[in-house]
């Protein structure tokens, strides 16, 4: 459109130089569309004007321009023929004191669920509308409804909300204070209630475990690692999936936690989703959890009870990523290093493990990647000496 009709310099926004949709103006007199000053102000790294570096108040009002926005909607229905969209009006916006009334509604039982269905209209609104929820203290009343109504749609739909705030940081830390049982709450979730609310539960934990303290890690339940593997043998959906994978990256940097993953089955589901899964994304993340609970002994005898564990392994190398196949490397290095049983290593000749190996030092894979695959060669090139793949060099050191 800027290319065939030049737009009015004052009616376009000074951050996103787009023409104002909602022109709003703030405590310095500079009038910017609500969308991106919004964005800018809410994002919690800016509190002055964009324009002139003044500060702006913490309780700040955006004014509407209503003039402005009417001379903007004149100018686009005088140049409609030229092509220019007619921008509509802007719905009304909502307050602190709406908001609190709103929430005196989900107190009651029975006006709890035509107030929850509003509440969620207004924090999708606008990221605006969502901190003012935030702000007004209604994250403890959503956990409150959630913990109680485990049964109901209430707590359905109050979870929805709650992961609709998107809480984070000090804040999402503070409200886990506040709420101990919140953990266990959103653990009983992934057992017991329908998808949607699953893959909420995953959503909220997924935040919730960079905050945790490293007690309160040691100390989650063997239910806990159920619900999460439960969650991604479900699938869900796939940002359900990615959440699940995330969790456990996050909790099972302890060697507890591992054994506790393992025992929940979680080896055997990872595997199962690596043999179907071609994106290159989630490969890398599967095997980073695989990588991870190979560093228990646990985690290693499940790769190699299943019956596909270490083929799957090895074929993602050389086809996924760099990272990829330095992933799968390390989990074929853990198993050979420390679970290198006689009919381990048979079957990593047999699968085409050694072979992979032997490609990499072939290959322009990086140092240390070829220092690992290496590592295992010499390691037991005694074993593997009938392999036609296996370099010289080695058979010659070894034997």
């Amino acid at each position: 459109m800027e290319g065939v009709l030049e737009v009015p310099e004052y009616y376009l926004c000074p951050i996103s130089l787009q023409m104002m949709r909602d022109p709003v103006t703030v405590t310095t007199g500079i009038t910017y569309d609500r969308e991106s000053i919004e964005r800018w102000l809410f994002s919690g790294k800016h509190r002055d004007c964009p324009v002139t570096k003044q500060p702006l108040p913490p309780e700040l009002d955006l004014t509407p321009n209503h003039t402005l926005r009417r001379l903007i909607q004149a100018w686009c229905v005088e140049h409609a023929s030229d092509g220019v969209e007619r921008f509509p009006t802007p719905r009304p916006t909502v307050d602190k004191s709406q908001i609190a009334a709103i929430l005196d509604e989900v107190v009651i039982p029975q006006t709890r669920m035509s107030a929850l269905q509003r509440l969620k209209s207004v924090v999708l609104e606008s990221d605006r509308n969502r901190r003012f929820v935030e702000e007004s203290g209604a994250a403890d009343l959503l956990v409150s409804i959630i913990r109680e109504q485990e049964e109901c749609n209430d707590g359905d739909e109050a979870l929805a909300i709650l992961c609709s705030l998107q809480i984070s940081g000090e804040r999402l830390l503070d409200l886990l204070r506040r709420n101990d049982d919140l953990i266990g709450t959103l653990t009983s979730i992934l057992s017991q209630r329908n998808d949607q609310s699953q893959a909420y539960a995953l959503l909220l934990l997924k935040s919730l475990v960079p905050v945790m303290s490293p007690s309160k890690m040691s100390d989650l339940r063997e239910e806990f690692f159920s619900g999460i593997v439960k969650g991604l043998q479900d699938k869900v959906s796939r940002q359900a999936t990615k959440a699940a994978l995330q969790i456990l990256a996050g909790v099972c940097c302890c060697k507890r936690n591992k054994v506790k993953a393992v025992r929940a089955g979680a080896v055997f589901v990872l595997i199962e989703l690596l043999l179907g899964e071609t994106e290159r994304r989630r490969c890398e993340m599967l095997l980073a959890v695989l990588d991870q609970l190979c560093g228990c002994a646990e985690g290693r005898a499940e790769v190699v009870a299943h019956a596909a564990g270490i083929s799957v392994v090895s074929k993602k190398i050389l086809r996924v990523s760099k990272l990829a196949s330095a992933m799968s490397a390390r989990i074929l290095c853990s198993v050979a290093k420390l679970s290198p049983s006689p009919p381990v290593l048979q079957e990593m000749l047999q699968v085409g493990a050694v072979s992979k190996l032997c490609l990499l030092l072939q290959v322009d894979c990086g140092v240390r990647l070829k220092d690992k695959a290496q590592e295992i060669l010499k390691l037991h090139s005694r074993v593997w000496r009938s392999s036609p793949c296996l370099p010289p060099l080695l058979l010659a050191s070894y034997p």
